[in-house]
């Protein structure tokens, strides 16, 4: 069934749709894949303020850090468990050459950042601080290569200088102070190469990476996987010519899928009841997009072989006030944490072809994990969301089964009065997130078979009612509103649980 929700009739929709809902969980169910820990991945581009004051400050800086990384934020990504980070882009990738990023720092040269904000980039932070900051925190590097403006050597001497023993590129990499070569594992041949990264059409690029991936080798058992520039949400052509070209030479194909209206972004933190559901049904269109994909991919490589990574996503909106443009920086509601609890509900459930997923991005870009303002930091709500949901990361995922109503925004976006996920390790996982503004629902968790004996829980909501609290963030000057508190609305009985979630609420529950 399909409803369109506003405030002037939310309340008339009744039991029908915020009462109670069944969720049948199949804790005992046979065969069940793996969640895969990458599709809690992040982002991080040379753009704005993510790399410069927010991942590094350098060794001499005032701000505490741990050999030029931020204290705070090392510290704050280690309780994340983070288990893959992309870089150096994104759009800057395409024009990023990464001899200028190594050697003394007094000898690195500066360029524009042509793509975001025409500001200066230094080039203090490079592969060495890349990687050396993945190697500290066990986090795989995701490395994505200059096909746009670099060449076939160049990709190729940069995999070498990072993953040889010997040879001469080795010899320059322990003058520059590694001797032993990283471990990499992912290498991007390109991004966006429809777009930024070369206006190309899909049967040109098809060849380019051939060219470039040919060259890709592996070093002193460093095993490559590679990863093929993909479609951006629903270009669909772009796919079936990538898996009919070149189906035999990729690892992973890449999509982007932003939740954005491009001709009206809007503001972060000042919006209406029908923008809030309006973003909410534009987020949750990924899991139509990701299944049309997986249906082309499923036409040329049926034994998934191939595999699909969402290395980009998350929300875009105009940027704050006050600031540059092309550096992105958004505030983080309580309508970005729903969007990111929607969202990872999905990718919970694509797990059998879909790898990877990289929200765009860590620290002061878009939909951010973490902002930063001198030595403040600030823990965004979707922060929250990706350290409660860790639990789900390589977890065995449990199906769940339920009937609930779609209600559409006024604009004919479809989104779930209910979003459900579930996952089992030493314990099971269960997220749940209610949507509506309005009205707490009910909801009856029922086992095959297990009898919970001990439950626990934790809640993210926002600060006061209605579209107070889907506006509420965190700030800096100690503004900290939305953090995950304590859950404990819930009973116990036999083979279920009764939970009640409050409007706007993301939930997640331990059970034994």
């Amino acid at each position: 069934m399909k409803r369109t929700l506003t405030t002037l009739f939310a309340a008339m929709l009744g039991a029908a749709l915020f009462g109670q809902v069944k969720v049948a969980v199949h804790e005992n169910a046979q065969d069940q894949p793996v969640i895969p820990k990458e599709i809690y991945g992040q982002f991080a581009e040379h753009l704005g303020r993510c790399i410069y004051d927010g991942i590094w400050v350098g060794k001499d800086s005032p701000i505490p850090n741990v050999d030029g990384y931020r204290k705070d934020l090392v510290d704050a990504i280690r309780e994340l468990k983070v288990p893959v980070l992309r870089w150096p882009g994104g759009c800057f990738a395409d024009e990023y050459h990464w001899r200028d990023g190594i050697g003394p720092l007094s000898e690195r040269p500066k360029m524009i950042n042509s793509n975001w904000g025409g500001t200066i980039e230094d080039n203090s932070f490079g592969t060495h601080e890349f990687l050396n900051f993945c190697e500290m925190l066990g986090i795989e590097p995701y490395i994505s290569g200059n096909v746009g403006s670099g060449s076939v050597e160049e990709l190729a001497k940069w995999v070498e200088y990072m993953t040889a023993k010997g040879g001469t590129l080795a010899e320059l990499r322990a003058k520059n102070g590694r001797v032993e070569p990283w471990k990499v594992k992912y290498i991007g041949v390109g991004n966006e190469s429809w777009g930024c990264g070369g206006n190309m059409t899909p049967e040109f690029y098809s060849d380019q990476y051939k060219r470039y991936a040919t060259y890709c080798r592996n070093f002193d058992g460093n095993r490559l996987y590679k990863v093929a520039s993909g479609a951006s949400d629903y270009d669909y052509n772009w796919t079936k010519v990538l898996m009919k070209n070149v189906r035999n030479d990729i690892s992973g194909l890449s999509l982007h899928y932003y939740t954005v209206d491009w001709g009206k972004k809007g503001s972060a933190t000042e919006f209406t009841d029908e923008d809030y559901y309006n973003v909410l049904g534009k987020a949750v269109e990924i899991d139509e997009v990701i299944r049309n994909h997986e249906a082309i991919m499923d036409l040329y490589d049926p034994k998934h072989r191939i595999d699909l990574l969402l290395d980009e996503w998350g929300t875009w909106f105009d940027v704050e006030p006050g600031t540059n443009p092309g550096h992105l920086f958004q505030q983080n509601t309580m309508r970005d944490a729903m969007v990111a609890a929607l969202t990872l509900d999905i990718f919970n459930k694509h797990t059998a072809r879909l790898k990877m997923a990289n929200i765009a991005q860590m620290v002061n870009v878009l939909q951010a994990m973490i902002l930063t303002k001198g030595s403040e930091v600030v823990l965004t709500p979707t922060y929250h969301v990706f350290r409660m949901y860790n639990v789900h990361q390589d977890a065995t995922s449990v199906p769940v089964a339920f009937q609930c109503d779609s209600l559409a925004s006024t604009s004919g976006r479809l989104y779930p009065v209910l979003s459900v996920s579930a996952s089992k390790s030493d314990a099971i996982h269960v997220s749940l997130s209610n949507p509506s503004v309005t009205d707490s629902k009910t909801v009856e968790l029922e086992f095959d078979a297990l009898k919970p004996s001990k439950v626990s829980g934790e809640i993210l909501v926002g600060k006061g009612k209605g579209m107070d609290a889907v506006k509420s963030h965190n700030d800096f000057g100690g503004k900290n509103v939305v953090s995950p508190a304590a859950f404990k609305d819930f009973k116990t009985s036999g083979r279920v649980i009764k939970v009640t979630l409050p409007p706007a609420s993301v939930v997640v529950l331990e059970i034994n």
